[in-house]
């Protein structure tokens, strides 16, 4: 019997060149619909997407023969792992492929808004020349506190070497990570010690929510808060509350509870964030660059070789 892949997302075009030298079948269909995907995916074995839809018991229901999903980015939160595991369809992710991405993406908005780049910039395009309101904090000497040290946790660590910080990071799952640039603590020493915080965990049922009023009131010193993980993990009201309460000196969200337009021009809290000259927004980007573009589908490709069945 045959064995297809169908490629329902953009792919950088390696994996499927790998794909087809390990001898599959490969259909590369980026265009294609989830209602014309679900006629279809029962002559798979296996299936690679992006961003695109989701991978749910509905999907799976129609594939019988699928042995794989190939997620091209970091974390599986778009694939209903528990019904892929009842099935046991393997998962493969690409997380190593955008950890560079994510880790200069997150360095970049720190330094912004802390030397308030983007408030600057704003204001002296509209003829106002303000050297006092926009001085800035260094980094050197802070404190930096990392919620979750997989990959991107780790990278953004590693970028961080040279500015001259103390880094902490707190891992629920992992325990002897230490090294001589990063101190393991626990969640009581983060909250204690940090000037910055900066989230890097997958979304699950115990982080939806997580960073909330009541997560922020904990910290004993005003922090810049950063976010390139999961959007669903943060409360966005409790980062306005925090930005206005002085809590939080600035916050820099690459991703938010709701996104895209129009549904996140609909939420309450929107027009607060948009005129929030101590927020920085990025529409899901950090791990999306065009070089991640190609590194991604190349840890699938290595990955993908490694599967049996």
């Amino acid at each position: 019997m045959n064995k297809r892949i169908l490629i329902v997302d953009d792919l950088h075009p390696v994996f499927k060149e790998k794909a087809l030298a390990l001898g599959y079948e490969v259909d590369d269909l980026p265009q294609i619909t989830r209602t014309e995907t679900l006629s279809i995916i029962k002559n798979y074995v296996g299936i690679a997407v992006r961003t695109k839809f989701r991978i749910d018991r509905e999907m799976m229901d129609e594939a019988p023969r699928l042995k794989f999903v190939a997620r091209a980015g970091a974390g599986l939160d778009n694939i209903d792992v528990e019904v892929a595991k009842e099935r046991s369809i393997q998962l493969l992710a690409a997380n190593e492929g955008n950890m560079d991405a994510v880790g200069e993406h997150t360095v970049g908005m720190l330094l912004s808004l802390m030397n308030n780049f983007r408030k600057a910039d704003s204001e002296i395009r509209a003829g106002v020349w303000n050297r006092e309101g926009n001085r800035g904090y260094e980094l050197k000497g802070k404190t930096v506190g990392i919620i979750g040290f997989g990959f991107m946790g780790q990278s953004f660590a590693q970028k961080l070497r040279g500015f001259g910080v103390n880094i902490m990071a707190y891992d629920k799952y992992k325990t002897g990570f230490g090294t001589e640039l990063v101190r393991e603590v626990s969640m009581e020493e983060i909250v204690k010690h940090s000037d910055v915080l900066s989230l890097h965990i997958p979304l699950t049922r115990e982080t939806r929510q997580m960073v909330n009023d009541e997560y922020f009131f904990h910290f004993k010193k005003p922090i810049f808060f950063l976010n390139v993980s999961r959007g669903e993990i943060v409360n966005t009201q409790a980062v306005l509350n925090c930005i206005k309460s002085g809590k939080i000196l600035g916050a820099g969200l690459d991703v938010l509870e709701v996104e895209k337009f129009p549904a996140l021009g609909e939420q309450l809290w929107y027009h607060d964030l948009q005129q929030n000259d101590k927020v920085l927004l990025s529409p899901h980007v950090a791990g999306w660059t065009f070089d991640s573009y190609r590194k991604i589908s190349e840890v699938l490709a290595r990955k993908l070789e490694k599967i049996t069945f």
